[in-house]
């Protein structure tokens, strides 16, 4: 590649997203520029946006893509190398599996965070009008926060958050940090010791929550080894090779189990038969307790395609035994 070939990446700092494809191409070292998004590129970016969303990855030819997930598996394809896939077919599809948890379920808890709570909003909203409004005047800080949290504090909602789910949104959090701190006791990345697509979509998540001031302050406290792998995360290198699964199965095991497959994985499945049967709430049972939430049609799309994925795996003969004794497998195989 020319030293002229430099992709942009427009993304925000407080986008998991962004920062997701960011830890991605740095990883891969594919030359880029990290592209603030703000009113003073606004217009550029919406004439080469098809939605108002980051990240926008704009090749040097000028064609553009968004969704984080189709962004990696595109540049993937064209830098191969090093690969964020393990060798073993069974490894590729739960890290996959993974990201997909981190980027569907794991957004909840950082929504959560970052906009229930009075500390957390003034926080991310100062961040957030500061971003967009580069060189804001002290005066106009406050309606520029104000605006802000009235933006987005009415979405909580759309990703189920609610006095009535609180608990088990917190407690999601907090078991899955329980979970990871356990398992990269003794080694640097979810996988081994290089960056997995999985490490992608639940870090980028985990990040936010360390900027935040609540969820921060309970991965300082209880989750160090997770803050540093966030950390690694940031701008991932290669420490090593990816592990086997009976090396990795005594401390991964229980997060497809406690997390993939009894919290997300129903949660999903119940989005997709919402929108399927027309119904205007998501009603489940997430470990005895009702969650409720609106459907969304982007997280049946996203199941479609994971499905889609474990079908294509040719040989499940190592693969299916780990699904089935984590309880993901049901799931996966309907549809």
């Amino acid at each position: 590649m020319s030293q002229q070939a430099v992709y942009r990446i427009f993304g925000s700092e407080l986008s998991p997203y962004s920062v997701k494809v960011r830890s991605y191409f740095r990883y891969k070292r594919i030359p880029h520029q990290w592209i603030i998004r703000s009113a003073s590129n606004e217009a550029e970016f919406r004439g080469l946006a098809k939605l108002p969303l980051v990240p926008l990855v704009v090749a040097p030819d000028g064609t553009a893509m968004q969704d984080s997930t189709p962004i990696i598996e595109h540049y993937e394809a064209m830098y191969p190398e090093p690969s964020i896939h393990p060798a073993d077919p069974a490894l590729v599809f739960l890290s996959a599996l993974l990201e997909e948890y981190g980027d569907e379920w794991g957004n909840k808890p950082m929504f959560h965070y970052r906009w229930s709570d009075e500390p957390d909003q003034l926080s991310a909203g100062e961040r957030l009008a500061r971003s967009m409004m580069p060189g804001i005047d002290e005066a106009s800080l406050p309606s520029a926060i104000e605006m802000v949290r009235s933006r987005m504090v009415p979405r909580l909602n759309l990703v189920g958050s609610s006095p009535a789910t609180r608990a088990t949104i917190e407690g999601s959090f907090l078991h899955q940090l329980a979970i990871l701190e356990r398992h990269l006791t003794t080694r640097p990345y979810l996988f081994g010791g290089r960056p997995a697509f999985g490490d992608l979509g639940m870090a980028a998540q985990l990040h936010q929550c360390s900027t935040d001031p609540t969820a921060g302050a309970l991965l300082r406290e209880r989750a160090p080894q997770v803050l540093a792998w966030i950390g690694r995360m940031l701008d991932p290198g290669d420490e090593g090779p990816f592990e086997t699964w009976p090396a990795l199965a005594p401390t991964l095991t229980p997060l497809l189990r406690d997390e993939v497959a009894a919290v997300f994985l129903p949660w999903t499945v119940a989005n997709a038969a919402a929108l399927a049967e027309g119904r205007g709430e998501v009603s489940l049972a997430i470990g005895g307790v009702p969650f409720t939430q609106e459907p969304q049609k982007y997280h049946a799309k996203s199941l479609a395609a994971l499905r889609a994925r474990y079908r294509a795996v040719a040989d499940r003969a190592a693969l299916d035994p780990i699904l089935a004794a984590t309880g993901c497998l049901g799931h996966l195989a309907a549809g």
